[in-house]
């Protein structure tokens, strides 16, 4: 989500949905775009309108006659609810993971439409800038579900961490075999994570706390490859319901996303972390039923 992360826990906060999002509904809670003489609207969810990406955004749909009603939520486990109870048309704040736990979850069939971008997750390590000489530290790792087994990913990637199943999609310490790793894990709320960072430990942090830490995300010492099979799950996504995903209002969004303008700003926005993804949406339902498949 440029999602720091969310545990299919969280899904029981649903019900604060609808006062979040009445300023954004009609009142008879239809969910297809409204259209009128003046173009198309569509109410679209996110977690990070203040954001000037979402600024450009809306110009750029506003060119094209669609009016975007955003609205914004301060969590991330009522974008989806609003959305399956038709208080929205599309949302754009989640990755295929957190999508497929939600749907698994709650027995809805909300379909990614197209894809935004992915935000790499980094190691950090306080006055180094690569992993030589890591073998035998410990690292801090955030130990909520959807973060950890990304964070024990990167190590493996990183060929710190050795699974005793290889390609696991969301390993836990459980599943690291020890004594064939370089490394070991010490999982923490992912908030504290910059706090280990400051004091020295080699830190896998969110890119959401680095800005809080002050913490510069190109002194990433690794970092995994948004273009790996291991990365997928965590492609960002736009959302509808699965009988709204041929709105062709809806997929003019998604290609204005990637105008360069667009993308400039998601660039500055992110500091230069962010790498655009454009995949299909079949590609994306194909990622998806894979990780549903695993969840259930």
């Amino acid at each position: 989500m440029k999602l720091g992360r969310i545990t299919t826990t969280a899904i029981a906060g649903l019900f604060a949905a609808t006062a979040l999002v009445a300023c954004g509904s009609d009142s008879d809670g239809t969910s297809t775009t409204t259209q009128d003489g003046d173009g198309a609207t569509i109410r679209i969810g996110t977690t990070d309108a203040a954001k000037e990406a979402w600024t450009v955004f809306e110009e750029k749909a506003a060119e094209e006659g669609i009016t975007l009603d955003v609205v914004n939520f301060s969590d991330y486990s009522t974008p989806n609810d609003a959305l399956a109870q038709d208080q929205l048309d599309v949302n754009l704040f989640q990755h295929l993971k957190f999508l497929a736990a939600y749907n698994v979850g709650s027995g809805e069939d909300l379909t990614p439409v197209g894809s935004s971008e992915i935000v790499p997750l980094a190691l950090f390590w306080k006055d180094h800038d690569s992993i030589d000489g890591i073998e035998g530290e410990q690292v801090a790792i955030p130990n909520d579900e959807s973060n950890q087994g990304r964070a024990i990913n990167v190590l493996v990637q990183a060929d710190l961490v050795t699974l005793k199943t290889p390609g696991m999609i969301t390993p836990t310490p459980a599943d690291i075999d020890e004594e064939a790793s370089k490394v070991s894990v010490l999982p923490v709320d992912a908030a504290q994570a910059p706090t280990a960072y400051h004091e020295g430990t080699p830190a896998i942090i969110n890119n959401s706390f680095l800005d809080r830490a002050g913490i510069d995300p190109n002194l990433a010492v690794f970092e995994d490859d948004p273009n790996s099979e291991e990365a997928e799950p965590y492609i960002n996504v736009f959302v509808t319901k699965a009988e709204d995903a041929d709105d062709e209002n809806i997929a003019r969004l998604v290609e204005l996303w990637h105008d360069a303008d667009v993308q400039a700003a998601v660039d500055r926005d992110s500091k230069g972390t962010s790498v655009a993804v454009n995949r299909p949406a079949d590609e994306l339902q194909a990622i998806l039923d894979r990780l549903e498949a695993a969840d259930e």
